[in-house]
Formats: C-alpha cells, structure tokens, sequence
C-alpha cells in the first residue's frame, strides 16, 4: 500500500515547487494543501508540524517529515523510498 503524502504550500513558494517536483517525479500521489495567505490554515499546520510555520512541510503517513531541505537529505540518504512505500502502520 503506498504512504499517504500530504503537503502544506504557497502556490509560488519556490521550495514547495522543488518538493512537489521530486514527489511528482518519483510518481508519488500527494494532496496538497495550498495556504496562501490563510493564517488559520497556517495554524492549523503548524499546530501539525511541532510549531513549523514556514512551507512546504511534509507529512508522510501523518508523520511529520519537515520542509523542502529535509524530504530532498532523505531522498539522497535514500530513506525517501522506504517511507513512501511503507503502509500506514507505521
């Protein structure tokens, strides 16, 4: 079963960009949440994310992954695959 991928964004936000592009180009199907300019949705992901406020931050099976830097170390750590083809037992 593939891992739920969530990700909290700025639509022109050039990190998110970058990590919703190694996510897409890993063929990997992830549900964006665009905040834009919407504080309460921006609470609502840094009350998920440990106080974070600045975007993307990841979630990959409701686990917190970080931002663009983070999901890019794990990518060439090569511990990205493993979380994304992990179930949601995790």
């Amino acid at each position: 079963m593939a891992a739920k991928v969530e990700i909290y964004s700025w639509r022109t936000c050039p990190f998110c960009i970058r990590a919703k592009n190694l996510l897409t180009n890993k063929g990997v199907e992830f549900i964006e949440y665009s905040i834009d300019g919407d504080e309460v949705a921006r609470e609502q992901m840094a009350e998920r994310a440990n106080g974070r406020r600045s975007v993307p931050q990841i979630f990959i099976n409701d686990n917190h992954i970080g931002g663009c830097d983070d999901i890019h170390a794990l990518d060439r750590q090569g511990k990205l695959d493993e979380l994304l083809v992990a179930s949601n037992s995790l």
